[in-house]
């Protein structure tokens, strides 16, 4: 196998031989490439054939499968490869039996890729690796109804152009508007979570677990927690958020179910030892899934696109009975069960996403103006295990007092439980949401912009970056599209940037790896 598109990949470099750091097989690795490859070649059939709603479908189902920790499972993917390859016969069905074949629809097969000019791989890497973090977004957005014909179209346009044999001068734009669309796909995702849930409101949620019967629901899809909580009510079973759902608890048609009760765990590494021994199942809807241990095994349920075998899987119907069931034959815990955060703290605040920020714009402005706020640092992304990441933790802890810190995505998870005080009212630290809400600090930030009559990268506003996985490639070519520069990113640089496309990045947008908080700070603050 081979395989580099997490910020865990073996050496820095790639994981090779029998399996990735992620837990998944060789084969899985194999199939992951199959299928990526048929996408590629159902892409290129769309080019001179009409698609349909539900090509478009598949298609942001086939990336979305791909991402990192989303499904471990090689009878789903040989079932989502059968379905892709049937859906390219179905679109162009000549092909199979023409006489004289030209090679256009076939499937492309990825070792062409890894093992061409690493120049070119690289920035292969940073169109395929974006478009699949992208399809989550649009993913989600589209079960809930919102699609967007430019942003579904360029899937298409990015596949295609993969089993091209281009040079660095006809890739680089393409790299480029991966994020000019992710920007649009964040938007559309932003707006169908607040017409369809409530615009998000700052809310405190508790780490503590009631006694009795709960559910563990994990990842990103706000619409599977909808159905839960709808399933469950009046059922004497409490829910609890855990990773990226946690600021559900922020969206008014969420939170008014009052069996919704607060956030278990930590960020997604952590999982296999909190879910040890847990008297309650765990739903997953999205990545971050691991390798499941056997203390557990039996309480672990998938739906959507996560898929792990042996495990319970959750279908299209949405029933979920067999959760419900788990959680009453458990019974929870006896008693009321204190958790804490990293940090030692008992709850977290989430929901300042940027209506509710930009409510407090006057405040904001008006601190900075009289001193009172020297310097707003983005401090997020996502969280992992290698060692180093406690550097975010440090981060925050080191800012000076007179610095306002946004949040978003698991990496919060580092520090989201301390207490930083406030500023003329203000809370120093504000998380904004999940990954997807980077757009919401885009939005933030350039509405900054206005109220000061400079440009973004002017504003006295600094973004320390963590990344693990491909929906951290698409918002980082989001903010490149944007022009943002001085991007510091960790803990390590992406494994698929060659030297040549990394220096065109450093010589174009200053990022740098981060080095220490003491250092960075000194610097970030020009002291």
């Amino acid at each position: 196998m081979f395989c580099f598109q997490c910020e865990q990949t073996a050496g820095c470099t790639g994981c090779t031989g029998n399996a990735g750091v992620c837990g998944k097989t060789a084969k899985t690795a194999k199939l992951q490439d199959e299928l990526t490859g048929a996408l590629v070649g159902l892409a290129r059939a769309c080019s001179s054939n009409q698609k349909t709603a539900d090509t478009d479908s598949l298609i942001l189902e086939g990336l979305f499968t791909t991402i990192t920790n989303v499904s471990f499972n090689d009878e789903t993917l040989l079932d989502l490869l059968a379905r892709v390859n049937a859906e390219k016969n179905r679109i162009s069905p000549g092909c199979a039996a023409c006489a004289s074949p030209c090679g256009n629809t076939d499937n492309y097969h990825l070792e062409s890729m890894w093992e061409g000019d690493e120049d070119i791989r690289s920035l292969k890497s940073l169109i395929l690796f974006g478009i699949r973090g992208m399809s989550a977004y649009a993913y989600h957005a589209m079960i809930l109804g919102y699609t967007s014909d430019k942003v579904n179209n360029f899937f298409y346009k990015a596949l295609y152009v993969l089993a091209e044999d281009w040079g660095m001068e006809e890739l680089l734009p393409v790299v480029m508007e991966v994020g000019e669309v992710n920007l649009d796909c964040m938007e559309l995702l932003d707006r169908a979570n607040r017409e369809t849930f409530g615009t998000p409101e700052p809310t405190t949620v508790p780490l503590h677990v009631e006694k009795g019967p709960f559910i563990v629901i994990t990842g990103h899809d706000l619409y599977d927690l909808r159905l839960l909580l709808e399933q469950t009510e009046g059922k004497g079973i409490n829910v609890y958020t855990h990773g990226e759902m946690l600021p559900a608890h922020a969206y008014p048609e969420l939170k008014k179910y009052t069996h919704l009760k607060g956030n278990f765990g930590t960020a997604w590494q952590n999982q296999q030892k909190e879910f040890d021994n847990l008297p309650a199942p765990i739903l997953f809807t999205t990545n971050c899934l691991m390798p499941v241990k056997s203390s557990y095994a039996d309480r672990v349920f998938t739906t959507e696109v996560v898929s792990y075998p042996e495990m319970i899987h959750i279908g299209k119907d949405k029933d979920f009975t067999p959760v419900i069931e788990k959680a009453l034959a458990l019974g929870g815990f006896a008693e009321d069960t204190p958790f804490t955060g990293i940090n030692g703290g008992t709850s977290v605040t989430t929901g300042f996403g940027h209506n509710a920020i930009l409510g407090t714009a006057e405040q904001v402005v008006n601190a900075v103006k009289t001193g009172k706020i020297s310097h707003f640092f983005l401090v997020g992304g996502c969280d992992g295990a290698r060692p180093g990441r406690n550097y975010y933790t440090d981060f925050v802890k080191s800012a000076p007092d007179d610095t306002l810190i946004l949040t978003l995505a698991c990496g919060k998870y580092r520090f989201n439980d301390l207490d930083l005080g406030t500023i003329d009212g203000l809370p120093r630290l504000m998380d904004m949401g999940q990954c997807n809400d980077a757009y919401g600090a885009i939005k933030v930030a350039i509405a900054l912009a206005e109220a000061f009559d400079c440009q973004v990268n002017d504003l006295p506003l600094s973004m320390v970056l963590s990344w693990y996985e491909q929906k951290a490639v698409c918002i980082l070519l989001t903010l490149l599209h944007l022009g943002i520069k001085g991007i510091r990113l960790g803990p390590t640089l992406p494994a698929f940037l060659s030297p040549a496309v990394l220096g065109f990045l450093v010589d174009n947008y200053a990022i740098a790896p981060i080095s220490t908080p003491a250092e960075d700070l000194k610097t970030l603050l020009g002291k």
